[in-house]
């Protein structure tokens, strides 16, 4: 499971007076798309902030493509580009119900010690599900 796939409706309220998804609402949707990733995974990400880590956005790319609109039915596909190290990589592909393909992005992440607010490895368990996956 080096991918996941969510699906979701847009909501009027995410949209501007055109119609069109506003551009800042991409980044929630792709972080509904890590925290499935996550949670497919067998991770919580409240757990991992809760053990004392947590994962900020520290680099964020969007390529639209297509604009998606108010009503669509959105699959938002999440693919892990490689093993994490202090930092985790995902790409990101967004369509609409007729398949069309609306948007890609990128992301990268830092796991970050919230006591030391430093850099740190990520947890062995999630490098131990990841290896589960012959990555």
């Amino acid at each position: 499971m080096l991918s996941n796939t969510i699906q979701f409706r847009v909501r009027y309220g995410e949209t501007d007076q055109m119609g069109f998804v506003y551009h800042g609402n991409y980044a929630q949707y792709l972080e509904m798309g890590r925290i499935e990733w996550l949670r497919k995974l067998g991770i919580s990400y409240k757990k991992m902030e809760e053990s004392g880590i947590m994962l900020p956005v520290v680099n964020l790319s969007l390529n639209y493509l297509r604009a998606a609109k108010y009503d669509d039915l959105i699959t938002l596909k999440t693919f892990l580009v490689k093993k994490p190290s202090v930092r985790i990589d995902f790409r990101y592909e967004l369509y609409n119900e007729n398949n069309e393909l609306l948007t890609t992005a990128k992301t990268t992440l830092a796991f970050i010690d919230m006591k030391t607010n430093k850099p740190t490895r990520p947890p062995k368990y999630l490098l131990e599900k990841i290896a589960t996956l012959n990555y």
